[in-house]
């Protein structure tokens, strides 16, 4: 009896050989695949064989299945080779490609395999078309259901790139525009602007309430115990009527860019430059105790550093500098167009200082003269003789002895050069100016295309993965890779972080292990014969199943519902399939079992072959796996709805501060300089300079106002006085907004005066017909009578007489863009000095303007009066006009296009 026993278990043991030896091994496989996955290098490597090898062992585990249990049947199997093409396309890391060969293998294999097994059992094709229709319907699904998968990955990795690069752009915007803030303003006044600007821009219900105050916000603030210098290039005019706009834009960045230089070098801050006038004050923001040796010691670097050029290129050029020591109301005035200015009375006579100097001298006051301590040798200056102001107010005035005195061999002469003779003035200054090597307006801000390839995207490079962080870097403003860590936990037991990480490597990602169930109680049978099962209808029981899954599949795949009402229609579904298949259909199962063996000699088919121990087995494993990928499918939906909300939320505020870089860029230079600046392919090559050949200018002076600015305690020291001359500018920079006047541009404001232009937004190659190329001349009279009626309306309210002085002239001019530490916009040109002369010789309440402008307003319908013949400043005699302002507006209603 013992010896029957032994025979009979190793005969089992025999039978059992496939088995014992497949499943261990593809189990310690799986095992192994996990392990060596966890090792960075291999994985890498090996990730697309560790795929293979699992795909291969669960096909090998089906037709292990297949083979064994019992006789085969042409529904063998189908729902674990369903399975396997599921899994291929949800859970292996392969791409759509090789997703698809596997899965079509898989299928055609097992067709081919039972096709081959039955091929002498009839009525066995309705049953593999059948099979083919299965597998292409799983094929199907899971096709859709990685297509979707790569699209959401694809997505969310888009998402996760653009929010990592938001922060990096954000912080690059913040950068540039407090970059671009702090080269128009100081860092104190800046602050508070940009904090306001950016309220604005939020709209005027954010954050706090409105300001129920009537005036303008005032950012001036001030200042004692300052110096000021005014520096003067003497023999610049001449120079600059010889230059092309070119040549001249460019000598005068490269000589203001050499005094910004010379300033910071002396911790002077460079105020305003007026045309060829340089003005600068040290003591701001913070005070210092050698302001006084600041300025001297500036002044004398400017006269050398202007002989350097005077020798070098032969150019009869110079400075004059005037320092004197005081206090200073400084800050920022107006709505558009900021520039940093100073006021005060001490201001205005160092402006006079400048006038009443001597050209390569600096000539500085009594008061400057007691803070410099006797650092500097002076000589009686003789202001007064040269100034009516400095003779008037009795100012005692010295020039500074400079004690540097240049060896021949210092000198800059012409023989160490190789510009001829025959060379232009303007060339040979230009030449040499080049190798100073002044920096560009807003060179030291960079561009935000820097941050994007070719393609519009980040530069990001993913370099190393690791079991507890993402390393990626991303390329930074300044060409380097900035590195950040991406936290992602790998738990084994934990399948959503793993899909986590799966979304980061795309591809790349860490393989499943495929969800499966064997047991090793199942009674294998060596003997295995074909049956024809014509004799009964029941055939379909097998397919039943199979639709079940069909069934649970496509409202794992299809329905586009939230996770927990997906479950709960799967889950009613297995149990009603379950109830089906083990309560009312089980008899039918039963029998049919019955009627495949009845001619064996097995009583009973194995625990793989038993239709209904595996329907139930299948439903379960379908559900958990389908319910894993919806959960899967709700993560990546969820995780791609939160990057998108951050990344909205980010664009806003990235939004917010580009519109801020453009609104403090537009308050510098005209929308349509702004536009070059901002072009995505500008890379700062060139200085931005244009000829205009018809551009009106204009000068609008307040002159009663140097009377009304007082300094005493009662007005704050004059910050009252200037807040009304605030409310002025500000009224006037209104004006600018309505879309009559939408063609002026404002250029500066130069203590009480308003300078604006039009004509600059035309391109100088447009042709206009010749009773509209004067429109714009129009337009800027009308801006003048806008102002004085303005004036009239701020006189009423504030009980003043201000009076506006305004002077107007058209022709050529050069626009440009100069300095690279605070950027300025301006123009220049024998227009430009004439139409200033007009303003300082005109009278009060009058526009005057010159002869050829008089003539263009009469054909325009505007009447003007002859005032006659008077002495203009440089330009000796010339015969000038008013224009009726009453007239002027009720004919030009009807004549001046608005």
């Amino acid at each position: 009896m013992n010896d029957y026993l032994s025979c009979l278990f190793f005969q089992n043991i025999a039978d059992h050989v496939a088995f014992v030896i497949t499943v261990p091994t593809a189990l310690a496989i799986f095992l192994a695949v996990f392990v060596l996955v966890c090792i960075e290098s291999i994985f890498k490597k090996l990730l697309r064989v560790f795929s293979l090898v699992i795909w291969a062992c669960l096909v090998a585990m089906g037709y292990l299945f297949m083979f064994s249990g019992g006789i085969i049947c042409p529904w063998d199997q189908v729902s674990f080779f369903l399975f396997i093409v599921f899994v291929v396309y949800t859970m292996l890391p392969f791409s759509v490609r090789d997703a698809v060969i596997a899965s079509v293998l898989t299928s055609a294999s097992h067709t081919i395999v039972l096709s081959v097994c039955m091929n002498c059992v009839t009525f066995v094709y309705a049953q593999i078309l059948a099979n083919v229709i299965i597998f292409l319907c799983g094929n199907m699904a899971g096709a859709y259901h990685k297509h979707l998968m790569e699209l959401a990955l694809k997505q969310t990795y888009e998402d996760t790139c653009n929010c990592i690069k938001s922060p990096i752009k954000l912080e690059f915007e913040k950068r540039q525009q407090e970059r671009l803030l702090l080269s128009l303003l100081p860092a104190h006044i800046a602050r508070v602007m940009k904090a306001e600007i950016i309220q604005r821009l939020k709209g005027p219900n954010f954050g706090q309430m409105e300001n129920t105050n009537n005036f303008h916000n005032l950012y001036v603030q001030r200042h004692t115990n300052v110096s000021i210098l005014y520096a003067d290039i003497v023999g610049f005019t001449q120079l600059a009527t010889d230059c092309s706009p070119g040549e001249l834009v460019h000598t005068l960045n490269e000589l203001f860019g050499k005094f910004d230089q010379i300033a910071k070098e002396n911790e002077c801050m460079r105020i305003k430059i007026l045309g060829d006038c340089y003005y600068c004050v040290s003591g701001l923001p913070e005070s210092l105790p050698n302001h006084a040796k600041n300025c001297v010691k500036m002044g004398l670097d400017m006269c050398e550093a202007i002989k350097k050029v005077r020798d070098a290129t032969g150019v009869d050029i110079n400075m004059r500098v005037g320092v004197h020591s005081g206090n200073v109301l400084c800050g920022v005035i107006g709505l558009q167009k900021w520039q940093y200015d100073v006021w005060s009375h001490d201001v205005t006579l160092a402006n006079h200082m400048e006038a009443g100097g001597v050209p390569g001298r600096v000539h500085i006051t009594s008061v400057t003269l007691e803070h410099l301590n006797g650092s500097y040798k002076v000589e009686d200056g003789e202001g007064q003789e040269r100034d009516p102001y400095l003779k008037e107010h009795g100012v005692l005035t010295y020039l500074v002895i400079n004690p540097k005195r240049l060896s021949p061999q210092h000198h800059y002469r012409s023989r160490n050069t190789p510009y001829g003779t025959k060379m232009r003035a303007s060339v040979r200054m230009t030449r040499y100016l080049e190798s100073w090597g002044a920096a560009k307006p807003f060179a030291n801000l960079h561009h935000r295309d820097s941050m994007t390839n070719e393609n519009g995207k980040i530069n990001t490079t993913v370099r190393n993965v690791s079991n507890s962080y993402l390393v990626m870097y991303v390329l930074d403003l300044n060409g380097q890779y900035a590195t950040f860590f991406l936290p992602v936990s790998i738990k084994t037991d934990d399948f959503f972080e793993q899909l986590f990480f799966q979304f980061f490597l795309g591809d790349n990602a860490v393989p499943q292990d495929p969800v499966y169930n064997s047991s090793n109680e199942s009674q294998i049978y060596q003997n295995r014969q074909q049956v024809n099962p014509n004799g009964k209808n029941n055939f379909y029981l097998p397919y039943l199943i199979y639709s079940c899954i069909l069934g649970l599949i496509s409202c794992s795949v299809f329905l586009r519902i939230n996770y927990e009402l997906k479950m709960i229609i799967m889950l009613a579904a297995v149990v009603v399939y379950n109830v089906i298949i083990l309560q009312t259909h089980a008899s039918l199962l039963d029998d049919y079992s019955r009627f495949l063996y009845e001619t064996e000699s097995l009583d009973r088919p194995g625990v793989l072959k038993d239709l209904k121990t595996m329907g139930s087995i299948s439903l379960f494993i379908f559900f958990i796996t389908l319910l894993v990928l919806a959960r899967q499918n709700e993560y990546y939906c969820r995780l791609d709805f939160l990057w998108k909300n951050k990344f909205k939320k980010e664009c806003e505020e990235i939004e917010t501060m580009e519109n801020l870089n453009r609104v403090l860029l537009e308050n510098v230079l005209p929308a349509h300089v702004a536009e070059h600046f901002l072009a995505r392919n500008w890379k700062n090559e060139d200085l931005y300079h244009q000829s205009y050949d018809l551009v009106c200018v204009m000068f609008a002076s307040i002159p009663d106002f140097k009377e009304f600015y007082t300094e005493s305690d009662v007005n704050k020291e004059g910050l009252e006085c200037l807040r009304l001359l605030n409310e002025i500018i500000a009224d006037f920079d209104e004006l600018l907004s309505k879309p009559k006047f939408s063609g002026v541009e404002k250029i500066k404001t130069i203590g009480s005066t308003y300078m604006a232009a039009t004509g600059l937004n035309a391109s100088s190659g447009s042709e206009y017909e010749l009773d509209r190329q004067y429109m714009h001349i129009g337009t800027m009279v009308e801006f003048a009578f806008a102002l004085v009626g303005k004036l009239d309306i701020i006189n009423k309210h504030s009980f003043n007489d201000f009076k506006l002085r305004v002077g107007i002239n058209h022709g050529p001019v050069i626009a440009g863009v100069i300095g690279a530490q605070k950027p300025q916009y301006d123009i220049w040109g024998n227009t430009v000095n004439v139409a200033s002369r007009m303003d300082s010789t005109g009278v009060l309440g009058k526009i005057q303007v010159t002869e050829e402008t008089s003539r263009i307003l009469l054909t325009l319908g505007y009447m003007c009066s002859c005032r006659g013949i008077i002495n203009v400043k440089g330009k000796g005699e010339l015969q000038t006009y008013f224009v009726h302002t009453e007239m002027s507006r009720s004919l030009s209603q009807g004549n001046v296009m608005p």
